[in-house]
């Protein structure tokens, strides 16, 4: 499965794996995935550890997941992005919008 997700013994903290593409064919499970969370998540952390390929939807991807999370207030962490990623998300400015690390 390309996305997997564990959530934090207390709730707080939500984490979407990325495996393999981060493309438009992840759409619906990258949504689910978020949204599965419930209220009581104030953490969202996106780990890259297994992201291969990303392409534009996936950064639109990234902002719907910032607007379900608060917007402006959003806590998301983007992590164990390869080179590749990571450069991608840096043309496209997002480390002005998610901490990346």
């Amino acid at each position: 499965m390309p996305i997997q997700t564990s959530c934090s013994d207390d709730g707080r903290t939500l984490t979407i794996r990325v495996d393999g593409r981060f493309d438009f064919s992840t759409h619906q499970a990258f949504r689910d995935a978020y949204e599965q969370g419930g209220d009581s998540v104030s953490l969202y952390v996106v780990d890259m550890t297994d992201t291969t390929y990303l392409d534009s939807s996936a950064l639109g991807m990234l902002l719907l997941l910032r607007d379900y999370a608060g917007g402006d207030a959003a806590r998301i962490r983007i992590e164990n992005c390869n080179s590749d990623v990571r450069r991608i998300l840096a043309i496209s400015n997002f480390e002005q919008l998610f901490a990346i690390h």
